[in-house]
């Protein structure tokens, strides 16, 4: 199959404009930094996360020459020590917080029969329990004001997005541990929306098939890649960019009456 040509970038529109956002894993490849980007050029200030420390500054110091407003902090999800301190970083910065990207996850390609509990934890523990830990502590400090006050034009809430994935419903060999991990990602979204709607927080999650980025390409075999490229629609993957639009649409007022929602973003047939 012959693939479709990837569309033109799509310029910003000052969607999230005076918001300040979070956005764990965005050390520059793949759809966190494509999201930090998009952010930034939607007008909010974006303090980037990341646990490989020396690539994000790196990024830090690429954004920072194009914009205003971005700052990062390194933070491994499994430490709750270090996910409270990011943010009350963002808090102490910028003086309030608005967004929460939980892009962080870790994969990995092992059949179940011969799958080790350490690797089954380890992904299930990036995955899935550090997105439960950035999601409790967003929601704790919405729930205590710390998004900015009634009537502040840019102050809407709070809003939380969770990176999720398509093999939370379709069935992929050898990704029990990562497909187990974005179902929860899934759930946990589901219930966390209900939960904080009462103090008028949305949360919702994307689900991408395929994204490409260097880290893909460098835990993936190219069988499997031009497989899972096979299934898309479209004969191609997404760029990541692609997936952080649909991000920054879930961040922004124009999906103000979603929450507990899992979008695809997928052209995938199968």
């Amino acid at each position: 199959m012959t693939g479709v040509e990837s569309p033109a970038y799509v310029p910003g529109h000052g969607l999230l404009k005076g918001r300040t956002a979070v956005v764990t894993a965005a050390a520059g490849a793949g759809i966190g930094g494509a999201t930090a980007r998009r952010f930034l050029e939607e007008g909010a200030r974006v303090l980037i996360s990341d646990a490989h420390a020396r690539r994000l500054k790196e990024y830090e110091a690429e954004l920072a020459a194009e914009f205003e407003g971005v700052s990062a902090r390194a933070c491994d999800v499994t430490d709750e020590v270090q996910v409270q301190a990011l943010f009350d970083a963002a808090v102490r910065q910028h003086g309030r917080l608005d967004i929460v990207v939980n892009n962080a996850g870790l994969g990995g390609t092992s059949d179940l029969v011969d799958m080790s509990d350490e690797q089954w934890s380890r992904v299930l523990d990036v995955t899935l329990n550090g997105t439960f830990r950035c999601t409790r502590a967003a929601l704790r400090a919405f729930r205590e004001g710390r998004h900015g006050d009634e009537g502040d034009e840019s102050g809407r809430g709070g809003v939380i997005v969770n990176n999720a994935s398509v093999v939370g419903w379709r069935a992929q060999a050898g990704q029990a541990h990562y497909a187990a991990a974005k179902a929860g990602v899934m759930a946990l979204t589901r219930c966390a929306a209900l939960e904080a709607a009462a103090f008028g927080v949305r949360v919702n999650a994307v689900s991408p098939s395929l994204a490409m980025h260097p880290h893909l390409v460098k835990v993936t075999t190219p069988e499997l890649l031009e497989e899972l490229t096979a299934r898309e629609a479209f004969g191609r993957y997404a760029e990541p960019w692609e997936v952080a639009n649909v991000i920054v649409f879930l961040a922004s007022d124009y999906s103000s009456y979603m929450t507990g929602e899992a979008v695809s973003v997928s052209s995938q047939r199968a």
